[in-house]
């Protein structure tokens, strides 16, 4: 009897019976709760791929969703009024959320007791009671709550955590990020965008709650989910004009046990960045946007040898936030505990942005519970 042979034949029955069962996958039906973020158009303007089905969504502005329909083809007649509505005539499987971040609250509220899975745009909360609610339903429920952020989909951002763990410059002793644009006005976003991401009852504050999220994000990750030490922050209002309730200008310092990072959140940047720095014993690594990024190894006093790479998009389902939430429900991939979109890597972001607006406001560093 031929072993090899039947081991062989076995291995090629059980490779076409998975490849089977994920090209039967059907799509995850996903209802979208608000259109007033414009990162709305990421899922409004997704190709379709048979990962995930939009059954309906929920917007009471009617002009805005005509605009919407007009530009990308869906009928009226998917739009409800109230989440309500939604849930009863089509039973989603997940909601995604591109409202005001004070609403994420009453999203979950609403969609996890019946089992419905949320993903809600960055920063997971308003604030930290907000999000302290929303952790407690999604784990009295069972659901998932991720927290979607671009860099998150960013090969540069994945490359520089796998180089840091292959040890390329040492330890991490310094991590520098910076995020923002120009300001919501200079910028023109939408009427109904700017509305509420100016105000600080919607949004929880200006750039220091927009952009700041980003850097605090990042580095819990970089940090495989430490707390810092303390947290020291100042926001300034350099547009006063433009964003008369919020700052426009923050700058946030944690302190580690053996390293900081100093996260650069603003709205007064000349030119739109998403970009990161991170210095260890031996060298530095330089995300400097999504594709490009480059590695210096240092050489005497002040040299160096430099290193760039043009990277390509990840494989999905990580490649963008719709894939990977339709992969997760659908068991295919678990986020691990700090990763990026994880529960519990947005809950120290929000705690880390607490202590970061309570130390602007006073002016005193403020030191968190491990």
């Amino acid at each position: 009897m031929n072993w090899k042979l039947i081991r062989l034949s076995l291995f090629c029955g059980l490779l076409f019976f998975v490849i089977q069962v994920f090209s039967q996958q059907k799509p995850l039906r996903i209802g979208i709760v608000g259109l007033t973020h414009t990162h709305v158009h990421g899922i409004l303007g997704r190709p379709i791929d048979g990962m995930i089905e939009i059954v309906g969504i929920v917007e009471p502005d009617k002009e805005l969703a005509k605009r919407y329909a007009t530009q990308y083809g869906f009928p009226m007649e998917h739009v409800y009024n109230t989440m309500s509505e939604m849930f009863n005539a089509t039973k989603p499987e997940a909601v995604c959320a591109f409202g005001s971040i004070f609403e994420h609250l009453g999203v979950v509220e609403f969609f996890a007791p019946k089992g419905i899975h949320v993903m809600v745009e960055k920063p997971l909360a308003v604030n930290l009671e907000h999000a302290k609610k929303m952790e407690a339903l999604a784990k009295k429920y069972q659901v998932q709550l991720l927290t979607n952020y671009e860099t998150t989909w960013y090969p540069s951002n994945q490359k520089t955590n796998e180089l840091l763990k292959k040890g390329l410059i040492g330890d991490m002793k310094k991590l520098v990020v910076h995020d923002g644009h120009r300001g919501p006005k200079r910028i023109a976003i939408s009427s109904e965008f700017f509305n509420w991401l100016t105000d600080p009852i919607q949004n929880g504050g200006g750039a220091i709650t927009d952009f700041g999220c980003y850097g605090t994000n990042l580095s819990t990750w970089l940090n495989e989910g430490k707390k810092p030490n303390s947290v020291t922050a100042i926001t300034q209002q350099l547009q006063a004009e433009n964003n008369p309730k919020v700052d426009d200008e923050s700058v946030i310092i944690l302190k580690y046990d053996h390293s900081n990072s100093i996260i650069q959140g603003s709205w007064d940047w000349p030119i739109g960045r998403k970009d990161l720095e991170v210095y260890g014993l031996t060298g530095a690594i330089f995300a400097d946007n999504k594709y490009q990024l480059r590695t210096r190894m240092a050489e005497g006093y002040d040299g160096f040898k430099e290193e760039i790479n043009t990277l390509k998009d990840l494989e999905s389902p990580r490649n963008d936030p719709f894939s990977f939430l339709a992969a997760v429900i659908n068991k295919q991939i678990s986020p691990q505990p700090f990763d990026l979109s994880s529960l519990e890597n947005n809950m120290i972001v929000m705690e880390i942005l607490d202590a970061a607006i309570r130390s602007a406001k006073t002016g005193k560093t403020i030191y968190l519970n491990k």
